[in-house]
């Protein structure tokens, strides 16, 4: 690699990707089920957490509440389909996930089919897996660029780091004295 290549390499940031970091779920026969998620991007960190008909509804609506912001709404589940990969109890399972972007959204941000699979043999992980997958590809593409950084939090700054290089506070204008302009 020559020394170009390393600095262009430098240069071009690294594509911000939605990562799950952990994520739990209750459900019961005389309770309603309940999810939790915590996702980061970049240095960025969404919570949320939802009640729904099922472990996996509320953990799709535990994703949807973390990321209400970024999303500007809910994406719409088209499909959700889970097929045995093998026979038996430890047999994986193959989840795929269809969505469209929120119903709310216009223009090009509210047109397109964005799919997410993902395989396992926890069908909970698998199933939220793909759905932030499915919702990565919505990231990805152009017209949503930059919707994480536009409703990001940076709660998720490692300690020390200023998550904002480029950012001077003094660079701002002064508005305590706003009689004088």
């Amino acid at each position: 690699m020559t020394s170009e290549t390393v600095a262009d390499a430098q240069a071009t940031p690294e594509p911000e990707t939605l990562r799950l970091v952990r994520w739990s779920s209750s459900a019961g026969s005389n309770v309603q089920s309940r999810g939790a998620v915590v996702l980061e991007s970049g240095y960025h960190r969404w919570q949320g957490s939802a009640k729904g008909t099922g472990p996996v509804d509320a953990l799709f609506a535990a994703v949807n509440a973390a990321l209400r912001e970024v999303l500007a709404g809910h994406p719409r589940l088209v499909s959700y389909d889970v097929h045995a990969v093998a026979e038996g109890l430890a047999a994986e399972g193959r989840v795929t996930v269809h969505l469209a972007p929120p119903s709310e959204v216009a223009g090009p941000r509210g047109s397109g089919e964005y799919e997410g699979v993902a395989q396992g043999t926890d069908i909970l992980a698998a199933s939220v897996e793909a759905y932030i997958q499915a919702l990565q590809q919505l990231l990805d593409e152009e017209h949503w660029q930059g919707a994480t950084d536009a409703a990001g939090n940076f709660r998720a700054t490692p300690r020390g780091q200023d998550p904002r290089p480029n950012y001077r506070p003094h660079d701002r204008p002064d508005f305590s004295r706003w009689w004088d302009s």
